[in-house]
């Protein structure tokens, strides 16, 4: 059986995927929320036998978004632009545009729930973004981006750099914090989130 994917993991998924379906249609985050126009992925279930009992073909369901989704889209949104310009500060050489979508997607995220979110440790918020960019980045590079930008900005934070320091131990991302994110993720290997009536 497959291993559970934590409830927060998952919510940080979906606020990532409406993130991203934002900036592709143009969108705002509560345009796309308000007018119904992102699917959101439940957990697929763990064998086939159990797919075609309850029927989810392609295993991608409609569900709700959870009330902390929610506050992290809604907190992004309303907090893009001191989000952005803490990411544009720590990425050296690299301009918010020139990200990839997603990889800026999963930074915004990471850095409102560092600044925003006082019960997830920052050493959890950095972890989470890098196995969201294992499972989603738009680079095969983008994990390590990630965690040095992130990495970067805890260290800017006060008192922060031990907590980056227990987070990564010799340098590298914990490993089993956080379960897989690609359990999110379609039949075909496409992100979770759909598009419907754009």
């Amino acid at each position: 059986m497959a291993p559970r994917i934590h409830e927060r993991t998952r919510d940080r998924v979906s606020a990532v995927q409406v993130l991203y379906t934002s900036e592709l249609t143009g969108k705002s985050p509560s345009e796309l929320l308000d007018c119904g126009l992102c699917l959101v992925a439940r957990e697929a279930p763990a064998d086939e036998a159990e797919a075609a009992e309850a029927g989810a073909f392609g295993r991608i369901e409609e569900g709700t978004l959870t009330d902390y989704a929610l506050a992290l889209i809604h907190g992004v949104e309303a907090n893009q632009a001191q989000v952005d310009e803490r990411i544009e500060a720590a990425s050296e050489n690299w301009a918010l545009s020139r990200m990839p979508i997603v990889d800026r997607s999963i930074l915004r995220l990471a850095v409102f729930e560092m600044f925003n979110c006082d019960d997830v440790p920052v050493s959890v918020s950095i972890n989470e973004a890098v196995e969201l960019a294992k499972g989603f980045g738009g680079e095969d590079d983008s994990p390590r981006f990630v965690n040095g930008v992130l990495g970067r900005i805890a260290r800017s934070m006060d008192g922060a750099g031990a907590a980056v320091a227990d987070a990564t131990g010799s340098g590298s991302v914990a490993e089993g914090v956080a379960g897989p994110v690609n359990a999110l993720v379609g039949a075909s290997g496409a992100a979770a989130c759909v598009q419907v009536g754009v």
